[in-house]
């Protein structure tokens, strides 16, 4: 199972949210270069970024500071105003490993299906959701689409990984939603990667127990409860 830790960027900074809760935004860290050499040092071989300001006015914000963490030569997967094929051919061509579309794969199937012809592999699409339905615009707006419908759309127009996040477990470090990355993970072959509330080392062992793909970790490596060095001996090889 791959180890991604997390590094969202508010306003050029490195911050976390409660719930995707914008007013929540909290410094996290001092240098978001330090923090990434920090992750790579500890073994991480991807790191899982967000543009929050991008999510929220659904264009690029913070390019170069993507553009320069994926300079340090690790793997970037990165979501966050992602929302036209344009922008997803910039990002990679500035060596982002994998682009996530989240609101436009709601909105726009024909995009993802275009991307996912061009770039393959290197797309992804994120399924945050609240309450079962799909959330989006930076999770200030609720959908009506059940979050394993959308998931069996993505797989059946070529989607290859998936990006699942129970909203209401962001930065709770409450755990996360096991039921129904279990659900979600028996419903398609996309390769399924689990988001929001992993607390500790128990929550890794038992997510890679369920054979997921992977798992992004934020809060619990700013807070300590976690160790990226711990979870990628859990996790075991990393692509």
């Amino acid at each position: 199972m791959i180890i991604l830790p997390a590094i969202d960027i508010k306003d050029g900074t490195c911050v976390r949210l409660y719930r995707g809760d914008y007013s929540t935004a909290h410094k996290v860290a001092d240098s978001y270069i330090k923090t990434a050499e920090s992750f790579i040092s500890s073994g991480a071989k991807w790191i899982h970024m967000v543009d929050l300001d991008g999510a929220k006015s659904g264009r690029p914000e913070n390019m170069n500071i993507f553009k320069e963490v994926a300079a340090l030569g690790v793997k970037v997967e990165l979501g966050g105003g992602i929302r036209s094929i344009e922008t997803a051919e910039r990002y990679i061509e500035y060596g982002i490993s994998r682009v996530i579309f989240g609101s436009a794969a709601l909105s726009d199937e024909n995009l993802v299906k275009e991307a996912v012809k061009k770039f393959g592999k290197k797309i992804a699409v994120g399924i945050d959701a609240k309450n079962r339905k799909v959330s989006v615009s930076g999770w200030t707006k609720e959908s009506d689409v059940d979050f394993i419908d959308m998931a069996k759309k993505m797989e059946a127009i070529g989607v290859e990984n998936i990006i699942f996040t129970d909203i209401s477990k962001d930065g709770m470090m409450s755990g996360p939603n096991f039921e129904q990355l279990n659900e979600i993970n028996s419903a398609v072959s996309c390769n399924i990667i689990a988001s929001g509330g992993i607390r500790n080392t128990d929550d890794i062992k038992q997510l890679a127990c369920m054979e997921l793909y992977g798992a992004i970790c934020g809060k619990s490596v700013y807070e300590g409860s976690l160790s990226v060095a711990e979870a990628v001996k859990i996790g075991g090889a990393q692509e």
